[in-house]
């Protein structure tokens, strides 16, 4: 079965635990209040979280207020009526923690590849201690030949935070990647709700359907950006379509 992902660490506060526990009368130590919370979360996504990721639950949902954005440079910005269609950016060149995972299921994917990126953050690194987060977590897609379905095999990468750019540790976990990426220009566009296969792909096509843009994008490959907390009811992504030129 698969995993949780990032998006379900963020609003672990004491009502939202008290609220999914009410059933146990029995008194529950702080972690196991937090596994029996992220395993509710968890059957509702068909995904499984083990017992043996309570340390790294208990340690990212400490530390969730402390995340750092990823840095970009905004190109330009598309309105309508007040509402942004998309942006185009430009993100740096910089150093990523990616797994790339092939379930069955793209939510599938992404969530066994978090799970072990979330090992990697919380210690079973070279540097011994919690590397800190930042936000998006980017998923890559490739689209097979018939331009619909999803390759089964996604990358899911995060970008290492500031303090280690320039001196990366080494993971634990040989499925686990550190690598320099070059600059990356996007356009970019906002939705809200879950992020499946099928809700990823209607996204694409509404993209497309607002630009005229030619080859100057790829066609058979997209990111997905995934910032907020599935649990609530105007979750933040955005689908990137990638520019082939800077």
């Amino acid at each position: 079965m698969a995993l949780i992902s990032l998006e379900d660490l963020e609003g672990l506060d004491e009502e939202n635990l008290d609220d999914d526990i009410t059933d146990n009368t029995e008194p529950m130590v702080e972690e196991e209040r937090l596994l029996s919370h992220w395993q509710a979360v968890a059957s509702a996504h068909q995904v499984s979280v083990p017992a043996e990721m309570t340390g790294p639950i208990q340690e990212m949902t400490r530390n969730s207020q402390q995340r750092e954005a990823l840095p970009f440079s905004l190109i330009s910005r598309q309105e309508k009526t007040g509402e942004v269609l998309y942006e185009e950016r430009l993100y740096p060149a910089g150093t990523w923690a990616s797994v790339t995972r092939g379930e069955d299921l793209y939510e599938q994917s992404i969530s066994m590849a978090f799970m072990k990126l979330m090992r990697f953050i919380c210690k079973e690194n070279s540097a011994g201690r919690y590397l800190g987060m930042t936000v998006p977590v980017v998923s890559s897609i490739q689209v097979t030949k018939d331009g619909e379905t999803f390759d089964k095999n996604v990358e899911t990468a995060f970008f290492l935070p500031a303090e280690f750019q320039s001196s990366a540790p080494h993971s634990l976990d040989p499925d686990i990647r550190i690598t320099h990426r070059e600059p990356i220009r996007v356009i970019a566009r906002t939705f809200y709700g879950t992020t499946t296969e099928q809700t990823v792909s209607w996204q694409i096509r509404l993209l497309w359907e607002l630009l005229d843009l030619g080859d100057a994008v790829h066609r058979d490959r997209y990111m997905v950006a995934v910032y907020d907390n599935p649990a609530s009811p105007r979750r933040r992504n955005e689908i990137w379509f990638i520019r082939r030129d800077l």
